[in-house]
């Protein structure tokens, strides 16, 4: 089945949207919301977990041996540590970023009584006052602090307004769609990789296909601190693709442009015969890839193989350069690996074994063991 056309302005505004929601992991309703409200307009029937994890499903020609694309809404933030005697916040990350990028950052404070907007400012933040050590000070998160826009100047100010330790920051992405395709934000990971799940969905519904099996589309929700797809799996899911970012940096294969298929993350190698498929089915649809491995790196495939479930896994990503940071992709990638994704799910399944959770040896996979036959004509060594 060849892949199918994605609609680019579809995908970019659904990214526009995501990013206009804050979303850091434990204050995530408001865009699970959005997302089930899209999947609704879109013709789907999600149901929620109790948290607020999506799963909607594209019924297929059968159910067993189903399909999972899992994406996450969940982003980075911070919370309040400490209310501090001279009217700052002490702050803690949620998720794994280094406070390199929260100096400077414009952020919203949500309290119970209501939301406060500031800054994030390192502890010494005037050159004027303290000359040189505004640049030799320590980076950390205990070298960080947030200020309010509020008349607050004393920890009985701050109190009195109703911030207390416990409350979450959500970190302004300030996203730029620029002309040539790159797109530069905060949260591009994962909401990215949400924007393309939904535009693949999209494709398969405007033409009417009917994949296979069924198609689980799922949509986690606290994916940054390590837990993902731990809960939402269900028996019927033997194979799941996992949409992420990709790590553009030294000393790593991914790119901006094209599909990412990650080999392995820090929990692993991925699952050889999914991986294989998807590389396949980049060869048969010419879309360009690349492979890559990733040593500092988990996903919710992750959290599914680490909870128990006996799934296939696989991740394909769209380049990042500056992850988790102020993070930069190309609308290429987006497109690539929502063509990708389409691809695949329309594709026929080739593990009959994978009907049953537990079965004998009957049709159990192989993989290749005999010598690689060299080419005719070697090329000449090097004298």
């Amino acid at each position: 089945m060849p892949r199918l056309k994605i609609d680019i302005s579809y995908l970019t505004e659904q990214l526009k949207a995501l990013l206009s929601i804050d979303s850091p992991t434990g204050y995530t309703d408001t865009i699970v919301r959005h997302v089930t409200e899209e999947l609704q307009r879109l013709g789907m029937e999600p149901e929620l977990t109790r948290r607020g994890a999506i799963r909607a499903i594209r019924q297929g020609e059968r159910r067993r041996a189903a399909r999972a694309i899992i994406t996450h809404l969940d982003t980075l933030g911070a919370q309040v540590k400490y209310v501090k005697d001279n009217g700052r916040l002490e702050l803690v990350p949620i998720g794994h970023w280094s406070a390199r990028f929260a100096e400077g950052a414009r952020v919203t404070l949500y309290t119970e009584r209501g939301s406060y907007r500031g800054t994030i400012l390192p502890l010494k933040a005037s050159g004027h006052t303290f000359n040189e050590e505004v640049d030799t000070q320590p980076v950390g998160w205990p070298y960080v602090e947030l200020r309010i826009d509020a008349a607050a100047w004393s920890r009985k100010d701050v109190l009195a307004l109703g911030v207390d330790v416990g409350d979450f920051v959500a970190i302004d992405p300030q996203p730029e769609f620029l002309d040539n395709g790159f797109i530069v934000s905060r949260h591009l990971d994962d909401k990215a990789g949400v924007a393309i799940a939904l535009a693949a969905f999209e494709a398969v519904k405007r033409e009417g296909m009917t994949p296979p099996v069924d198609t689980h589309w799922l949509f986690t929700i606290a994916e940054e601190v390590g837990v993902g797809a731990a809960s939402i799996i269900t028996p019927e899911i033997a194979s799941m693709v996992t949409i992420d970012n990709g790590t553009t940096a030294p000393g790593q294969n991914s790119s901006e442009f094209g599909v990412t298929i990650a080999m392995a993350d820090q929990a692993g190698p991925f699952d050889y015969h999914l991986t294989k498929k998807l590389v396949d089915l980049c060869r048969e649809e010419d879309i360009r890839f690349q492979k890559d491995l990733f040593r500092y790196y988990r996903s919710d495939s992750a959290s599914a193989i680490e909870a128990g479930h006996d799934v296939r896994t696989a991740l394909i990503a769209f380049g990042v350069d500056g992850s988790h940071g102020y993070e930069r992709i190309h609308v290429h990638a987006l497109r690539s690996v929502a063509e990708l994704v389409t691809a695949y799910v329309m594709s026929p399944v080739e593990i009959e074994r994978d009907v049953r959770e537990v079965s004998d040896i009957e049709g159990f996979t192989e993989q290749p063991t005999e010598a690689a036959k060299q080419p005719e004509k070697p090329r000449r060594l090097p004298e």
